[in-house]
């Protein structure tokens, strides 16, 4: 055996398999009921429900080490993909044992509506009656503080003899509204701040094909120039043959992103989009988050002007969002997929006002759909959030809630390149017509509000005011309580582990603090980000959402605005440039996450010149905790990435 395949496999035998529930040793929960949610008793046995039910893949740590081998260049596996049917035959379980489930289910009264053909998902619908009988769910219907009622097992999931073990989780047993949120961010976050509103990039009259937009109003050709990707269009690429794939729970009008790149000047197939549907498919509205689709559409495609786009659009529920990603690897029909929805990891733990039971399962329902994708050569892009270090303040905000650094999920899973946030340089100027103030950015950085306290202290009543007002938008990243460091950052100077005193509570209107959870100190958690692109909305994008400019008040007639950013254009645009690279290879690229990490570690031995780095390290700036470092860290996760170099560092 050569001495890099050695090295390689003791790598990968330090794998810590998440399939096989290896997880993080368990933090300590809440014992106190939330005054806001009340129990309204057990749910009437007549109320129909839809479930799906995810099945536990085979062999978890040889589907780890066939990942591992399929993009490890000295391994006869490599790029060595599996089809929907070997995945089946080798990591499902056997249609013998899905027929025994589905025969105990059917037995009880409950009828089967799909089972997928990767034999990991099975929807089914049935009464509470029929349904609590079959999973010994317990399910009670609540009601939340905004009056909303829903139904929530309240023990967790049992099953008769051998059918327990075929049975990973059970979701649509809890019908609360997803806490999953796009992670987009418009410069009129800061309307309550005097002065910022002059900073807003204003909508140029026509905007140009080329490069040179002014910050707020970048398009994809902007980005092309700051990432390296140009060389590669020069050379023909442009993601020909590829088909994009985007996770969502909102659905867009696909005539928002054709418009867009006729805006830019980019000529494209008319036919290039597919939509589908998932269990029935998401609303369409700017509440629904309908703008976070166009968004990432438009972006994902701008920059892979030839490929096709395929957007999975479902429901934002814990089964519509789990059913999404299954939808997907069973359909195989993506070489790369990008995912710009999320929420804080700490939100799947059974704090008992937000999650049932079995909660924590949900992430590894998410884990088994993306494994399957590694393994089909599908490369997956999620946003790591937009709210800093601080990953719970978007919806539990501070000072109500407490500050505790925790990441975002599905971003944290280690089968997922999670898609951090800087700002490029430029020049920001403040005004509100008596004094002027200015930011200037020097060096690409951590996205972080926090640089513009300064600006603004002046219009706000001072530093803290204009802090509190701020914080803690930024880019996502730390370090998971949940998953366990995987092999590729085993051996990364700078990787990180759970920091102490990160307790989280809630003070009330009386002012009484209620505990809610304990992070324990130093896990060696997965470490998030991976890469990290322009996601500042002061530097940041111009969008299209026809959705969004109907809810405008009033109504805008013009699709288009500026002054957009957040880790939601991050993920797409790593869709759209990696399939670019696909191409170039001639083949789908796999888990990305082993040689990303070998072109980080040679960066900081060779110190190589800029234009030669496939990755580009950031040193400057912080998400309000963790500061741009040499090397990896947790703001900026690897840095960026110059697309050119990434082609020529990929073996």
């Amino acid at each position: 055996m050569s001495r890099p395949r050695m090295l390689f496999k003791l790598a990968q035998a330090a794998i810590l398999s998440a399939c096989t529930l290896a997880l993080l040793p368990q933090a300590h929960a809440a014992a106190a009921p939330d005054a806001n949610t009340l129990d309204l008793g057990a749910t009437d046995t007549s109320t129909p429900m839809t479930v799906s039910i995810v099945l536990k893949v085979k062999n978890p740590i040889y589907l780890d080490n066939y990942i591992s081998d399929t993009v490890d260049p000295y391994s006869p596996l490599y790029h060595h993909f599996m089809s929907v049917a070997q995945f089946k035959a080798t990591f499902a379980p056997s249609d013998q044992d899905v027929q025994a489930l589905t025969s105990y289910l059917t037995g009880l009264g409950i009828q089967i509506n799909q089972v997928y053909p990767d034999n990991l998902l099975i929807n089914a619908t049935g009464t509470a009656a029929q349904l609590n009988q079959a999973f010994t769910a317990g399910l009670h219907d609540y009601k939340d503080s905004k009056g909303n009622r829903f139904q929530r097992p309240t023990n967790g999931i049992a099953l008769p003899g051998k059918l327990q073990n075929l049975v990973l989780y059970v979701s649509g047993l809890n019908t609360q509204s997803s806490s999953a949120r796009p992670h987009l961010v418009n410069t009129n976050l800061l309307g309550n701040l005097a002065g910022a509103k002059n900073a807003k990039a204003a909508l140029p009259a026509s905007m140009p094909t080329n490069t040179g937009n002014q910050p707020g109003n970048f398009t994809t050709a902007d980005v092309a120039s700051f990432y390296g990707v140009n060389p590669l269009y020069a050379k023909g690429f442009t993601g020909q043959g590829r088909t994009l794939g985007i996770a969502t729970l909102a659905s867009f009008y696909p005539q928002d992103a054709y418009t867009y790149w006729q805006a830019i000047g980019l000529n494209v197939n008319p036919n290039r989009i597919t939509q589908v549907h998932v269990d029935g498919g998401a609303a369409l509205s700017a509440t629904a988050g309908s703008g976070e689709t166009s968004i990432d559409v438009e972006q994902s495609g701008g920059m892979a002007p030839g490929a096709n786009i395929i957007v999975y659009d479902a429901p934002n529920t814990e089964a519509g969002f789990i059913d999404v990603f299954y939808r997907i690897v069973s359909d195989n029909l993506v070489d790369t997929l990008s995912c710009s929805w999320g929420s804080p990891e700490i939100f799947q733990f059974p704090v008992p006002y937000l999650q049932d039971p079995d909660a924590r399962l949900v992430m590894v329902a998410y884990h088994q759909a993306f494994a399957e994708a590694a393994a089909q050569g599908i490369s997956t892009f999620v946003a790591a959030g937009d709210s800093g270090a601080y990953d719970t303040n978007r919806d539990a905000p501070y000072p109500s809630f407490s500050k505790v650094l925790t990441v975002d999920s599905p971003a944290s899973d280690p089968y997922a390149v999670a898609a951090g946030g800087s700002t490029v340089p430029a020049t920001l100027t403040f005004s509100n017509g008596t004094v002027n103030t200015s930011a200037v950015i020097n060096t690409e950085q951590v996205w972080g509000w926090d640089y513009l306290i300064n600006p603004l202290a002046p219009f706000n009543g001072g530093a803290a005011a204009t802090e509190a007002l701020l914080f803690s938008s930024g880019g996502g990243g730390g370090v998971s309580m949940f998953w366990p460091r995987p092999f590729y950052q085993k051996a990364v100077p700078g990787i990180q582990t759970t920091q102490p005193n990160q307790v989280w509570t809630y003070t009330d209107s009386s002012g009484n603090v209620n505990y809610l959870y304990t992070i324990p100190a130093n896990l060696q958690g997965r470490n998030l980000p991976d890469l990290a692109l322009n996601a500042d909305p002061f530097t940041g994008y111009v969008m299209c959402s026809t959705a969004d400019a109907q809810a405008a008040n009033p109504p805008q007639s013009n699709c288009f605005a500026a002054g957009w950013g957040g880790t939601s254009f991050v993920a797409p645009q790593l869709n759209g440039i990696f399939a670019v690279i696909s191409q170039a290879k001639g083949s789908r690229l796999g888990l990305l996450h082993p040689q990303l990490y070998k072109m980080g570690l040679s960066n900081n031995l060779h110190n190589q010149p800029l234009h030669n780095q496939p990755l580009y390290d950031i040193t400057a700036g912080d998400n309000w905790f963790y500061s741009g470092v040499r090397g990896y860290d947790q703001g900026s996760g690897l840095g960026s990435l110059n697309a050119a170099a990434v082609v020529n560092a990929i073996r």
